[in-house]
C-alpha cells in the first residue's frame, strides 16, 4: 500500500472522528432538529459536503455515531459471557449498560438518538454485529432451544422496543430519565423472552 493511500485513509478517519465528534457536542447542546448538516460541517471546519461524503446523510451520520459510542458496550460483555447464557445474563447485557448510560447527559443524548433512530422507522444501516437482531435470536435461542427462529426474533423485536422506549422518547428532541426503576424493565423483559 503506498504511503499516498495510508495518508488518505488516515485523513479520511481523522475527518470522520471530527465530524462525529462535533456532531454530537452540537445534539447534545440543541437537539438533533435544530442542528444541520451544515451546521456540523462548518463548526467541524469542513467544506459544506463533508457529511454527505463521509456519512450520506445526517441519519447516516448519526447511525455510525451510534454505533461507534454504543457498540463497545456490547461487546466487552458478550466477550465473557459462558456458551450457555440464560435470559437473565442476556437481559442484563442489554439493559444494564443501557441504565449506566442514563447517569451523564450525553449518554442520555445516546439513548435518545438511539430510540428516535429505530423507533421512527428511519433507513439506519447498521453495519455492527450488535445492531442486527440476529446474534440475539441465536443467544436466545442458546438459552431457550425450544424456541424457534422467528419466536425468538418476534420476543426480540418487542422487547427491544420496550428497551428503547423505556430509555429514549423518539419524539422527543430531548433526553429525559427513565421513568420507573429499571429493574421493573429487567424483570418484564426477562419475563417476556423465558416465558
Amino acid at each position: 500500500m503506498s504511503t499516498d493511500v495510508v495518508t488518505k485513509q488516515t485523513d479520511d478517519q481523522t475527518t470522520r472522528d471530527r465530524l462525529l465528534t462535533v456532531a454530537e457536542t452540537l445534539l447534545l447542546g440543541s437537539g438533533y432538529d435544530a442542528v444541520s448538516v451544515r451546521a456540523i460541517n462548518s463548526a467541524a471546519g469542513m467544506n459544506p459536503a463533508a457529511v454527505h461524503y463521509h456519512f450520506g446523510s445526517k441519519e447516516g451520520l448519526v447511525g455510525a455515531l451510534l454505533e461507534e459510542r454504543l457498540a463497545p458496550i456490547w461487546q466487552a460483555q458478550l466477550a465473557s459471557i459462558d456458551a450457555n447464557p440464560t435470559v437473565e445474563e442476556l437481559v442484563d447485557i442489554v439493559v444494564g449498560p443501557l441504565a449506566e448510560l442514563t447517569h451523564d447527559p450525553v449518554g442520555q443524548l445516546r439513548l435518545n438518538l438511539l430510540a428516535r433512530m429505530v423507533l421512527c422507522h428511519q433507513e439506519m444501516q447498521f453495519t455492527g454485529q450488535w445492531f442486527r437482531i440476529d446474534p440475539w435470536v441465536d443467544l436466545l435461542r442458546t438459552a431457550r432451544p425450544e424456541l424457534s427462529r422467528t419466536a425468538a426474533a418476534e420476543r426480540w423485536t418487542l422487547a427491544f422496543t420496550l428497551v428503547l422506549q423505556f430509555f429514549g422518547d423518539p419524539y422527543s428532541d430531548r433526553p429525559s430519565p427513565p421513568r420507573m426503576p429499571v429493574e421493573v424493565l429487567r424483570t418484564f423483559l426477562v419475563a417476556g423472552l423465558s416465558s
